[in-house]
C-alpha cells in the first residue's frame, strides 16, 4: 500500500463533476461534410457553432468526450486580460498589434456573453474584473507600463494598488468588463444547438490520418473516413506535425485546488500573479451563502518534478490566505505557449489551402477558443477579420525577438531527448517499484514504463513517447505517464490521454 499522505479533495474538476456526461456515437460509417472540425473543446465547438450559423454542414470528431479534455479542466476565466501581455505586444507587434489583440479577445468575451443570452444557456456567466498583481514593490514600473499599454489598446484598464484580496499587493493592473463562467454547461448546450442546426458530433473517434487536397480526406483509428472541403484542427496540441508546430509550442501544466468559502469573504474579482510559481484566483457560485474558491498555480512542464509536492504547496497557500473549508476538488490544467506569445490560428502551414489550426493559447483558451471560432469561421466564409494576420501561423517567426525563446524550447527538448537516456534509472528492477507507484526501468536492454497498482500487479509499456521518442516520466499524483518534450500524456496501460501523440505506448512484458 502507498504510504505517502493522501492528497486533499476529490481528484476531479468541478466542471466535470457538475455537468452531465455525453453520449454522442462514434463514427461508424464513412461520411462527408463541408467542414470537419477535429476536437470538441472551446475552440472546436466555437468554430463549429459559427460555421453552422453560416449555413455550412459540419462534422465534429472528438477523440474522447465533448468538453472533457483540456476545456474540462480549465480555470474558466473569460477575459482579454492575459497577465502582462499588452506592453510586450506594443513593443514586439506595435501599437496596432496590441490593439488588434485586445479587440479580438474582448470581442470573444462579448461573443460568449451574447450566445449564452441568445440561447438562454444557464452557465453561471458572471461579469467580473480581471486583475494581474504583484507583491514585489520593485515591479511597480512594469505594472504601470502594462496598465498604460492595455488602456491604449482599448481595454477599460487602469493601475491600482488596492484589491479585495486578503493580503497586500504592491501593484496591479485592473481590466473591467470581463467574465467567468462554467465552460462545460456552456459548451454542452452549444453542442446540442450545433446538432439542432444540422451539425454532427462523433465522440470516441480519434483521427489518425489526413490527406490534404480538394477535397481533404481524414481517417480514424476505427478505419472510417470523412471527406470534406475544409478541415479545422482544434486539438489543443496539433495532432499532425506537418506544420512543425512542435518547434514553436511549449507545453505547460498547472495545478488547481478548490474549496468552499463564505460568500461574504470571497474575492469579488479574478486575480493572477506570476509570483510564487504563479497563483490564479477566482470563485464560482456554489450554494446559498457559499462560493467555490478556485486557486491555480505551481506551473511546470509535464513530466518534470514532484506533482504531489506541488499540490500540497498550492493547497497550503489557499488555506493560509483564505477562510476556506476543507478542499473539495483538485485537478490539473494543461496548455501550450507559442514561442512569440501569440496563439497560432489560421492556415495549418505555408502550403495549406484547406486545412486550418487553432493552438498555442498560453493558458487563455476560453477567450482564445471563442476568438478562434470567430476568426476561422469568418475566414472560411470569405470575411477574414482585421486581426487574422496577427494570429496567422505562417507569420515570420524566426526573428531576433523570438529566437531566444525558440532556442530555449529546443534546448529543453534536446536535454530531455538525450539527457534522460543517459540517466541511470532510479530503480534497478520491477520488484523495487512500490504499489501505487511507477518508474522507468531497464528490462532486457529496453526502457519500460512500469506502474504497480495497489494490488501489486505491474502494468508495463514502452517508455518512448510515440510522438517523437522522448522518454516519459511518471506523475504519481495523477497516475499518468507524461512526455517532458511536447506534453503528450498516457494512462498506465499506454492509452493516449493528451496529444500530440496519436498512438498508445506499446505494451511490454516484464
Amino acid at each position: 500500500m502507498n504510504t505517502r499522505d493522501a492528497l486533499p479533495g476529490m481528484a476531479e474538476s468541478y466542471w466535470m463533476d457538475t455537468a452531465p456526461g455525453t453520449t454522442w456515437p462514434a463514427l461508424g460509417t464513412d461520411t462527408t461534410a463541408d467542414v470537419v472540425v477535429i476536437g470538441a473543446g472551446m475552440a472546436g465547438l466555437s468554430t463549429a457553432w459559427e460555421l453552422t450559423a453560416a449555413g455550412r454542414s459540419v462534422v465534429v470528431l472528438e477523440a474522447d468526450r465533448v468538453a472533457a479534455g483540456v476545456t474540462g479542466y480549465t480555470t474558466a476565466k473569460l477575459t482579454a486580460a492575459h497577465s502582462l501581455v499588452y506592453d510586450r505586444l506594443r513593443r514586439t507587434r506595435g501599437r496596432d498589434g496590441a490593439r488588434q489583440y485586445a479587440r479580438s479577445q474582448q470581442a470573444a468575451v462579448e461573443r460568449v456573453a451574447a450566445v449564452a443570452a441568445e440561447l438562454g444557456i444557464d452557465c453561471d456567466f458572471e461579469r467580473s474584473s480581471a486583475l494581474t498583481f504583484t507583491t514585489d514593490r520593485k515591479e511597480r514600473a512594469t505594472f504601470e507600463a502594462e496598465a498604460e499599454a492595455a488602456s491604449e489598446a482599448g481595454l477599460d484598464a487602469g493601475f491600482v494598488t488596492e484589491t479585495d484580496l486578503p493580503f497586500a499587493v504592491a501593484a496591479a493592473v485592473r481590466v473591467d468588463h470581463q467574465a467567468q463562467f462554467h465552460p462545460r454547461k456552456y459548451l454542452l448546450a452549444l453542442a446540442r444547438q450545433i446538432t439542432a442546426r444540422g451539425g454532427v458530433i462523433h465522440e470516441r473517434t480519434r483521427v489518425t490520418g489526413l490527406t490534404e487536397g480538394s477535397p481533404c480526406r481524414l481517417t480514424t483509428e476505427r478505419g472510417t473516413t470523412v471527406t470534406a472541403q475544409e478541415v479545422v484542427v482544434a486539438t489543443h496540441y496539433p495532432v499532425f506535425d506537418r506544420g512543425l508546430h512542435f518547434a514553436r509550442l511549449s507545453p505547460n501544466r498547472e495545478l488547481v485546488v478548490a474549496a468552499p468559502v463564505p460568500a461574504s469573504e470571497a474575492p469579488e474579482h479574478m486575480y493572477i500573479t506570476d509570483d510564487m510559481g504563479k497563483r490564479s484566483v477566482r470563485t464560482a457560485p456554489l450554494d446559498e451563502g457559499r462560493r467555490l474558491l478556485i486557486v491555480t498555480g505551481e506551473s511546470f512542464t509535464p513530466g518534470t518534478g514532484d506533482t504531489r509536492e506541488r499540490y500540497l504547496r498550492l493547497d497550503a497557500w489557499m488555506h493560509e490566505h483564505f477562510p476556506v473549508a476543507a478542499t473539495a476538488y483538485r485537478w490539473a490544467a494543461q496548455d501550450n505557449q507559442a514561442s512569440d506569445g501569440v496563439p497560432l490560428v489560421g492556415p495549418y502551414h505555408p502550403g495549406s489551402r484547406h486545412v486550418y489550426v487553432a493552438t498555442g493559447f498560453g493558458g487563455w483558451g476560453m477567450s482564445g477558443g471563442a476568438m478562434a471560432g470567430q476568426l476561422l469561421a469568418s475566414t472560411l466564409t470569405g470575411e477574414e477579420p482585421e486581426w487574422a494576420g496577427l494570429y496567422d501561423p505562417r507569420r515570420l517567426w524566426s526573428t531576433v525577438r523570438e529566437g531566444a525563446t525558440l532556442l530555449k524550447q529546443q534546448a529543453d527538448v534536446a536535454r530531455h531527448f538525450v539527457g534522460d537516456r543517459l540517466k541511470t534509472t532510479h530503480v534497478d528492477s520491477v520488484a523495487e517499484i512500490a504499489p501505487g507507484s511507477g518508474a522507468v526501468v531497464r528490462v532486457e536492454g529496453r526502457r519500460c514504463a512500469v506502474y504497480r497498482d495497489e494490488d501489486g500487479t505491474a502494468h508495463a509499456v514502452s517508455a518512448r513517447c510515440t510522438h517523437l521518442g522522448c522518454l516519459v516520466a511518471f506523475n504519481e499524483a495523477e497516475t499518468a505517464w507524461e512526455c517532458p518534450c511536447h506534453g503528450s500524456r498516457f494512462g498506465i496501460d499506454g492509452e493516449v490521454l493528451h496529444g500530440p501523440a496519436l498512438r498508445p505506448l506499446p505494451p511490454r512484458e516484464v
